[in-house]
C-alpha cells in the first residue's frame, strides 16, 4: 500500500511538472504574442503593475507595452507567424493582435508572411499597413521612416483623406509625421541587409529569400545604369543624411544632374 501511494505521489508530481512547462511555453492566442527572442535589457509594462523583465516564451497580451533598452533587441512572434522585431530603445504595444500595433518611440522590423492577417502600425499621426511584406518603421518625435524590403505597403496619415502613399521594395519614405507624406526614393536593400540590427546576428527571417530577389533586382538595374548609386547615407537613426566624398548634392537626397531613378547607399534603419 505505501509502495502504491509513493508510485502515485511520484505520478501527480510529474503531470505538475509536465503542465506547468506547458503553461510556460504555451502558443500564443490570435490576441497575444510569444516572445522568442531577447537580447539585452527588455521589460514587460503593464497598468497598475510593475515592470518585469522580459523572458523568452513569455506571453504578451494586450495593451502590455515591449519596452527594450539600450543596445537592446527583442522579438514577438504571433500566431498567424508574424514577426516583429523591436530595435534599442523602442516602445511597442497591441490591440487585436496584428490588426492594432501602436509604435510610441524607437524603431520595429515587421515580417507579415504571404496569406497572412496582415498588420497595421501606427506611430503618432502616421500608420503602415502591410501584408505579406516585410518592413521596418521608425518613429522618434519630429521624425518618421517607413521602407519596404519586400512587397508592398502603405504608408498614411488617419484623419487626412488622401495623405497617403505606396511604398514598393526598396523603396523610403521618410520625413516629418504631422506633415504631408512624401514620395518614396530608392534605397539599397544589400547595404541595409548588411549592416541593420534587425538581421545581422539573428536567425534569417521566413522572407530571407524574398528580399535576396529583390536586392539582386536593384543590382540588375544598377548594371542596366537605370539605378543609380548615390553619395548619401544616413547613419543610425533619424533622417539626417549625410553626404560622403566631394560631390555636390541637391537637399532632396540626389546626386545633381543625375537621373531621378538614384538611391543612397544606405539608410539609418540599416544601423538600428
Amino acid at each position: 500500500m505505501n509502495r502504491y501511494l509513493h508510485l502515485l505521489a511520484l505520478a501527480m508530481l510529474a503531470a505538475s511538472i509536465m503542465t506547468g512547462r506547458a503553461s510556460a511555453v504555451r502558443t500564443a492566442s490570435a490576441s497575444e504574442a510569444r516572445i522568442t527572442r531577447v537580447n539585452g535589457h527588455v521589460q514587460l509594462l503593464r497598468p497598475m503593475t510593475a515592470a518585469r523583465p522580459a523572458s523568452v516564451n513569455d506571453v504578451v497580451d494586450e495593451d502590455t507595452i515591449v519596452r527594450t533598452g539600450n543596445s537592446s533587441r527583442a522579438e514577438l512572434t504571433f500566431s498567424d507567424e508574424t514577426v516583429v522585431r523591436l530595435a534599442a530603445n523602442t516602445a511597442l504595444s497591441f490591440k487585436n493582435g496584428t490588426h492594432d500595433l501602436n509604435l510610441t518611440e524607437g524603431a520595429v522590423l515587421i515580417q507579415s508572411p504571404k496569406g497572412s492577417n496582415g498588420a497595421t502600425i501606427h506611430a503618432a499621426t502616421v500608420a503602415a499597413a502591410i501584408t505579406g511584406t516585410t518592413s521596418m518603421l521608425e518613429y522618434r518625435p519630429g521624425v518618421c521612416k517607413f521602407l519596404v524590403l519586400e512587397g508592398n505597403g502603405r504608408l498614411d496619415r488617419p484623419g487626412h483623406l488622401g495623405d497617403s502613399v505606396l511604398v514598393g521594395p526598396g523603396q523610403l519614405v521618410m520625413g516629418n509625421p504631422n506633415a504631408a507624406v512624401s514620395d518614396p526614393v530608392d534605397f539599397d536593400i544589400a547595404r541595409f541587409v548588411k549592416t541593420s540590427r534587425f538581421i545581422v546576428g539573428l536567425p534569417p527571417l521566413r522572407s530571407e529569400k524574398l528580399v535576396a530577389a529583390e536586392s539582386q533586382k536593384q543590382q540588375q538595374e544598377k548594371s542596366k545604369k537605370t539605378l543609380i548609386d548615390t553619395n548619401l547615407v544616413i547613419f543610425g537613426g533619424g533622417t539626417r543624411v549625410s553626404v560622403l566624398g566631394q560631390t555636390q548634392t541637391n537637399v532632396a537626397g540626389r546626386i545633381t544632374g543625375a537621373k531621378p531613378h538614384s538611391m543612397p547607399e544606405a539608410t539609418g534603419a540599416g544601423q538600428q
